[in-house]
């Protein structure tokens, strides 16, 4: 028991030293800005895209409504065509929270990085990659769902689209 607990102090003390350098954990509260701030960015992204998903969730539940009293071929089209719309916004949503999680990784990992011995560096880097393919998919998604809207307008002529 008391060797754990000597450990246990060598440990803290070795901790210690390591962050005890306020320009060292300066340097790390710097390089976390970054993904601190794309963090924020993919924050703003997805309250864009639930937005999108929510007025498209409503107009859904109202045209089948509308649909249970009398089906039009264009009601059918609508509907199928707010179905994809929904489908390539929840997928955004899920791709960017996704990078948000990678991003919140990213942050830690860096802080981490600190506090022990091996570099970790290659884990930050491909968690920093990881987080970008989430976040890219998550805009192409977003796009092709802008598109779908777009291309309904014209068909539809309704609403926010």
């Amino acid at each position: 028991m008391l060797d754990i607990l000597a450990a246990s102090a060598n440990l803290a003390v070795e901790l210690l030293e390591r962050t005890a350098s306020t320009l060292r954990v300066q340097e790390i509260v710097r390089l976390s800005l970054a993904p601190g701030f794309l963090l924020a960015a993919i924050g703003a992204v997805m309250n864009v895209v639930m937005s999108r998903l929510i007025w498209v969730a409503d107009r859904i539940e109202r045209l089948e409504e509308r649909m249970e009293q009398e089906k039009t071929k264009h009601g059918i089209r609508e509907l199928a065509e707010l179905s994809r719309r929904r489908q390539l916004a929840q997928r955004s949503v899920m791709f960017a929270t996704a990078a948000a999680l990678t991003i919140c990784v990213v942050i830690a990992l860096l802080f981490v990085s600190a506090f022990i011995k091996p570099q970790i560096g290659t884990f930050i880097a491909t968690a920093w990659i990881v987080t970008m393919i989430f976040l890219i998919t998550s805009l192409v998604l977003f796009a092709a769902e802008t598109v779908v809207a777009a291309r309904g307008q014209g068909k539809f002529g309704k609403g926010e689209g």
